[in-house]
C-alpha cells in the first residue's frame, strides 16, 4: 500500500515538473507529439470523470486538477512555440491540427480558432464562473441553518452520533469546495485569455521569423507561420475547451448524489405528452413549410413512436407497483412480529400533547429542538459529561398542553402550559400585583400566573420574570436531566471520556484503568461527583487524584471524598463566597462521633447501624436548622468534619432533596465560614 502511494506521489510530482521543465528547456518536436496527445487524452479523461461522478465531492480535488492542467497546457503551448519560431517543424500533431482541423487554410482555421476561444470565454467561462460564485456563496450561507438540522435530527434520534459528525463532515467539505470553484474557475478564464495572447504573438513572431530571417515575402510568412500557430491553438484549445466544459458540468451538478446520465435522459424523455406534442409539431412543419418533408416527418415520426412506447412502459410499470405494493402489504401481515426494536429503552424523552407540536415544529416557526440542542451543550460545559440522545415525541394520549419527561422509559414528572400565555413570578419584591390564572413553575415549583401577550410588558415594568412556554419546558428538562445525570452516564460514556483524556495523558489513564481501579469503579466515583453537581470536566484532575489515592483503598466512596478534597477550589467556589461571612449550619461533634461509632465496614463497603429513631430525630433537627435558614432567604448549607460527610449525606438523602454537604476540607482557606445553626439530636 505504501509502495502505491509512493509511486502516484512520483508520478504527479513528474507530471509538475515536467511543466516547468518545458518552460526552459526546448524539447524535440516527437516528445512534443507525445505530451499533446497526453494532454489531450487527460482532458477528455477529466471531462468523462465530471459527466459520470455520482456526487461532486468525489472529484473534491478539481480545483488542483484544473490548475495542474492548465500549467502543464501552457507549458505545452511554450514549446511548440519554441519549435515553430526556431526550426518551423512543431511536430506531426500540430502541422495536423493547422492542416486537417484548420481545413489548410489561415482564414478558416482563423475562424475555428476564434469560434472556439468565443465558445470558451463567452458561453462556458462566463457561465461556470458565475454558477461558481453564486453556488460558493449559497453554500456559505446554508451552513448554519444546515449545522442547527443535523443537531435536530441528532437529538431527536433521527440520526447517530457518527452519521451527524459525517454530515458535518461532508457540509465542510461542500464549502470548502465551492468556495474553491469559485476561485479555480478564474485559471480557465485566463488561460482562454492566454491561449488568444500567445497565438497572436505566434503568428506575428513567425511573421517576423519568416522575413528576416528565411527571406520569405510577408504574405508567404503569413500561410506558413498563420497555419502553424493556428494549429498550435486548436492543439491546446480544444483540450482547453474539454476542461472548461467539465468544470460547467461539475459545478451546475449542485452537490447531489445521483446517476447525472439517467436523470438527464429520464427529466427530458420521461413524460410521453411532451413527444407526443414535439411529434405532431414536426410534422405539421414538415407539412405547411418548404422545409425537407421526409426529413421532418421521419423525426416526427420518431417522437410519436417514443412517446407510444414510454406511455406503454408507464402502465405496465405502474401495474407492477401495484401489484409489488399489495404482495409487500401481504408479506408484512404473514411475517412474524419483530419485537426486538421494541426492546430498546431511550435513556431521555420528552412526551407532549399535539397543542405542542407547533413549538417542536421548525416550519411553524418552534424552536425546541433548538433549545434542546443547547441544553446538552449547557450541561456538557457545566458537568463535563455528555447528555444522551433527547427523544421528542408526540402523544395523542397526553392533554393537549400537557407534556411528561422519562427517564429511562419512566416517567419522572409533568407539567402543563398554556400555549399563548406567558407564566409570570414574582421574585420577592414585587408589591403591586397583576390578574392571571394561579399556577405553579414545575421545575422549582414556586407559585406563578398564567397571563396574556398583552400583559406582558407590564408584569416585566413591574419587575415579574416573565417567561414563554417553550423556555418552561427548557428550564424543566435541563433540571431533570441535571437531577438524573448520575443514572444516565453509562460505562461506554466514561470510557469515551477515558480514550479522549487518554489521547493527551497515556501515561495517567495507563497507570490507573484497569491498574487499580476497574471502568466500573471509575463510573462509580464519577456518577457520585455528578449526584451532588459537581463537574467532571476536569478529568485530568480527577484521576490524578485517584491514581495517587489507589493505591491504598479501592473503596469507591472513600475515593469521591478524596476525589472532592482535591477539587475544593471548584466546590468552595461554587457555594461560598471569598473574603465574605457565608451562612452554614455544622454538625454538634457528639452527633459526628455517634455516627462515626455506627459504622461497620465489611468487604463490600461501610454502611451505617444507627438506630432509626436516632436518625429520625437528628434528621428532624436538621429540617428545623434548614428552615429558619430558608426563612431568611439563604441556601442552606451543611458543614460537617471530613470522615462524617459522606455518611450524613447519605442519611440526609432520604428525607431531604438536594440537600448540600460540604466538609471542611473542602473549603479554601480565604472562606470566612459563620455558623447560624446546628445539627443536634
Amino acid at each position: 500500500m505504501d509502495f502505491a502511494v509512493k509511486k502516484t506521489d512520483v508520478g504527479i510530482a513528474v507530471y509538475l515538473l515536467a511543466a516547468i521543465v518545458f518552460f526552459i528547456v526546448p524539447i524535440p518536436s516527437f516528445l512534443l507529439d507525445a505530451m499533446l496527445a497526453l494532454n489531450i487524452s487527460f482532458a477528455l479523461i477529466v471531462l468523462m470523470n465530471c459527466l459520470f461522478v455520482q456526487e461532486v465531492l468525489d472529484m473534491g480535488n478539481f480545483p488542483t486538477i484544473l490548475l495542474f492542467t492548465t500549467i502543464f497546457r501552457i507549458s505545452l503551448n511554450v514549446s511548440s512555440t519554441r519549435l515553430i519560431l526556431s526550426t518551423g517543424n512543431p511536430g506531426n500533431v500540430v502541422t495536423t491540427f493547422g492542416q486537417f482541423v484548420g481545413g489548410g487554410d489561415i482564414i478558416i482555421g482563423a475562424i475555428v480558432f476564434i469560434i472556439l476561444i468565443i465558445i470558451q470565454f463567452v458561453v462556458i467561462n462566463k457561465g461556470s464562473e458565475r454558477v461558481a460564485e453564486v453556488t460558493a456563496r449559497f453554500t456559505l450561507d446554508a451552513m448554519p441553518g444546515k449545522q442547527m438540522a443535523i443537531d435536530a435530527d441528532l437529538n431527536t434520534g433521527a440520526i447517530t452520533d457518527q452519521e451527524a459528525s459525517a454530515q458535518r463532515q461532508k457540509l465542510q467539505d461542500e464549502s470548502s469546495f465551492f468556495g474553491s470553484m469559485d476561485g479555480a474557475t478564474k485559471y480557465v478564464k485566463g488561460d482562454a485569455t492566454a491561449g488568444l495572447i500567445i497565438t497572436f504573438v505566434n503568428l506575428l513572431g513567425g511573421t517576423i521569423m519568416g522575413v528576416t530571417r528565411q527571406g520569405m515575402s510577408v504574405v508567404d510568412a503569413i500561410n506558413q507561420y498563420g497555419l502553424l500557430t493556428i494549429g498550435d491553438g486548436l492543439s491546446s484549445q480544444i483540450p482547453s475547451l474539454a476542461i472548461s466544459l467539465a468544470t460547467g458540468i461539475l459545478i451546475t451538478k449542485g452537490a447531489k448524489s445521483a446517476d447525472f446520465s439517467g436523470t438527464l435522459v429520464k427529466q427530458l424523455f420521461g413524460l410521453p405528452k411532451v413527444m407526443f406534442i414535439v411529434g405532431f409539431v414536426m410534422v405539421f412543419l414538415a407539412f405547411s413549410t418548404p422545409l425537407s418533408t421526409p426529413l421532418f416527418v421521419a423525426f416526427g415520426g420518431i417522437m410519436l413512436l417514443v412517446g407510444y412506447n414510454m406511455q406503454k412502459t408507464l402502465g405496465v410499470e405502474s401495474i407492477e407497483a401495484e401489484v409489488q405494493e399489495e404482495e409487500e402489504a401481504a408479506e408484512e401481515i404473514r411475517r412474524p412480529e419483530n419485537v426486538v426494536s421494541l426492546l430498546s429503552v431511550d435513556p431521555i424523552e420528552l412526551e407532549f400533547g399535539y397543542g405542542i407540536i407547533p413549538l417542536a415544529d421548525v416550519n411553524q416557526g418552534g424552536d425546541l429542538l433548538d433549545r434542546v440542542v443547547m441544553i446538552r451543550r449547557q450541561i456538557a460545559l457545566e458537568l463535563g459529561t455528555v447528555v444522551p440522545i433527547i427523544r421528542l415525541r408526540d402523544n395523542i394520549q397526553l392533554n393537549p398542553n400537557q407534556y411528561i419527561i422519562k427517564i429511562k422509559g419512566i416517567q419522572v414528572t409533568e407539567g402543563e402550559i398554556m400555549f399563548d400565555h406567558y407564566m409570570a413570578m414574582n421574585p420577592g419584591y414585587v408589591e403591586e400585583e397583576i390578574t392571571g390564572i394561579e399556577t405553579f413553575e414545575p421545575s422549582f415549583h414556586l407559585p406563578a400566573l398564567w397571563i396574556s401577550e398583552s400583559q406582558r410588558e407590564r408584569a416585566e415594568s413591574l419587575g415579574y420574570t416573565v417567561v414563554d412556554p417553550p423556555s418552561i419546558i427548557a428550564t424543566h428538562l435541563t433540571e431533570v436531566i441535571r437531577s438524573h445525570i448520575s443514572e444516565l452516564l453509562t460505562r461506554q460514556d466514561v470510557q469515551n471520556l477515558v480514550d479522549n483524556l487518554k489521547e493527551t495523558n497515556p501515561v495517567l489513564v495507563d497507570e490507573l484503568i484497569p491498574s487499580l481501579l476497574g471502568l466500573g469503579e471509575v463510573q462509580k466515583i464519577l456518577q457520585n461527583l455528578l449526584k451532588e453537581g459537581i463537574s467532571i470536566r476536569d478529568l485530568l484532575s480527577i484521576f490524578e487524584i485517584l491514581a495517587d489515592r489507589a493505591s491504598a483503598t479501592r473503596d469507591t466512596d472513600v475515593l469521591t471524598e478524596y476525589v472532592r478534597q482535591g477539587l475544593k477550589r471548584a466546590i468552595s467556589g461554587r457555594y461560598f463566597a471569598p473574603n465574605e461571612e457565608n451562612y452554614v449550619i455544622t454538625v454538634d461533634p457528639k452527633v459526628e462521633q455517634e455516627i462515626m461509632s455506627s459504622i461497620k465496614q465489611t468487604e463490600q463497603g461501610a454502611y451505617l447501624t444507627l438506630d432509626p429513631q436516632r436518625v429520625r430525630a437528628i434528621m428532624d433537627n436538621c429540617g428545623e436548622q434548614m428552615k429558619k435558614m430558608e426563612d431568611q432567604g439563604r441556601t442552606p448549607i451543611i458543614v460537617c468534619s471530613p470522615i462524617v460527610r459522606m455518611y450524613f449525606k447519605k442519611l440526609a438523602d432520604d428525607y431531604f432533596d438536594d440537600l448540600i454537604v460540604v466538609s471542611y476540607n473542602e473549603v479554601e482557606s480565604n472562606v470566612e465560614l459563620k455558623s447560624v445553626g446546628m445539627v443536634t439530636a
